[in-house]
């Protein structure tokens, strides 16, 4: 009779062969000894517990068919210590002009010689997690780790067992503050090897507030190392929020980030994503329409070449009447790269009179690359305008000869394309720093040729 084969979870490997992996059981004893109210403990348990069941996604997990971490998997992380020895020369190249509000943590701990919190926002409170005032203490266990669910993938289950720190904004009710928060998390290298943060992200916009969230990603070195982040936004009734999402890091890194929006009734989110970093990259976004007349607006860019593979995961779930959303999501990929997109819209059985569109447009600039996109409707109302597509292609033949017939060389031609097609969504950014700075970025990634009024 044959050896008995181990039963396998639903996410296609053996809670077994999960918890041996050394960036898991190694970091999770590491902070078994955080402290905090007893409700942040019984979700840190909670989410431990989630993590001794779940494993780590496979090719036979349909999400995560297109996207293969394997190379994360044959890798062992450790759980750094702060770096206290930077200094804001060192980050220089990343501040914004425009924020002059800002948190950084570094390494996933909070850094407050880096962070500048003397002139934030007014009516807006801009802390870390761990020196938030006892004022805020029911509005944090309200929100923190309720949106984000952790009891079906294991990496939001990680983060949340082990979060100990990490950003909080809150806009209190009628607050109107249009100046952007940067959040900036930076990765810096380790002595002793690869280094595994976790980030956590907590923003609440109360009822009737506006405010504008800049969540930035970046990295002070060329090591390997995996980020795992997780971000809850709150829209209550009539707040408006603008989130800003940059994933900037080193070719050698894992970004696998979790965000989770819900949206309240005549609530308005506005969500701009920009992906160029990373080995392998994953943006898995949840939006929840819970009240009538909210709205969305999600836009994407992923600009990838060489073995680099990037994958975006949308979800827009219209759970009431008259919401609306639109989304258009765009990808750039060269060399050998991989780029997924997988875009979701539900439109429930009660949200009547729902207005949703969805686009996902695709340049490939070499015959190696490739692009798995999936656009999805899923519609259970029938008084409803829904609308969805998707294309694959290369630089239109046409276009290029009608500016080479204008003139430009060949090698201007296809920059003036490549980057108009990129400038579309770069140009919804409302801060002119990150704008320019992505506008290089473009450039630069593409190898592309100076063109006019682009430094």
């Amino acid at each position: 009779m044959g050896a008995r084969r181990e039963p396998r979870s639903r996410l296609g490997m053996n809670a077994h062969s999960m918890r041996k992996t050394n960036y898991f059981d190694g970091l999770v004893q590491a902070r078994d000894q955080a402290n905090g109210p007893d409700w942040l403990m019984a979700l840190r348990a909670a989410a431990r517990a989630r993590t001794d069941t779940l494993a780590l996604p496979g090719a036979r997990d349909e999400d995560w068919r297109f996207t293969d971490i394997a190379p994360l998997r044959k890798l062992s992380f450790h759980y750094p210590p702060p770096a206290h020895a930077l200094t804001t020369a060192d980050i220089q190249a990343f501040l914004l002009p425009e924020a002059p509000t800002r948190l950084v943590f570094v390494n996933g701990s909070y850094a407050p010689q880096l962070s500048s919190l003397d002139r934030p926002p007014a009516g807006v409170a801009v802390t870390a997690l761990r020196q938030a005032s006892a004022g805020h203490a029911a509005l944090i266990e309200t929100h923190l780790g309720r949106h984000a669910r952790f009891d079906r993938d294991a990496f939001p289950a990680l983060n949340t067992s082990l979060m100990d720190d990490g950003a909080l904004i809150i806009a209190a009710k009628k607050t109107s503050a249009a100046q952007p928060i940067h959040v900036l998390f930076v990765t810096a290298a380790a002595a002793n090897g690869p280094v595994s943060a976790h980030p956590r992200c907590l923003v609440v916009a109360e009822r009737g507030s506006e405010c504008f969230l800049i969540e930035d990603y970046v990295s002070l070195s060329d090591g390997v190392y995996f980020n795992n982040p997780v971000t809850e936004i709150v829209v209550e009734d009539g707040a408006r929020v603008r989130h800003i999402k940059l994933q900037r890091e080193n070719r050698q890194a894992f970004h696998i980030a979790n965000s989770a929006i819900t949206l309240g009734r005549n609530a308005f989110y506005a969500g701009v994503s920009v992906a160029v970093g990373g080995r392998i990259s994953r943006n898995d976004l949840q939006c929840l329409q819970t009240a009538d007349g909210a709205e969305c607006a999600l836009d994407g860019l992923t600009l990838i070449g060489g073995r680099q593979l990037a994958d975006t995961h949308t979800t827009i779930d219209h759970a009431q009447a008259h919401g609306s959303s639109r989304q258009l999501n765009k990808c750039i990929v060269d060399g050998g790269a991989h780029a997924v997109f997988n875009g979701k819209i539900m439109v429930r059985e009660h949200a009547q009179q729902t207005d949703s569109a969805q686009s996902s447009r695709n340049l490939l600039l070499s015959d190696k690359a490739r692009v798995d996109t999936k656009p999805q409707l899923e519609i259970f109302a029938d008084d409803v305008k829904c609308a969805h597509g998707a294309t694959v292609g290369q630089l239109d033949v046409d276009e290029l000869f009608y500016l080479k017939s204008r003139g430009l060389n060949d090698a201007t031609a296809r920059s003036l394309l490549i980057y108009a097609f990129a400038a579309e969504i770069i140009e919804r950014i409302p801060v002119a720093s990150v704008k320019s700075r992505l506008q290089r970025l473009v450039m630069e990634q593409m190898h592309l040729e100076a063109i006019g009024g682009v430094q």
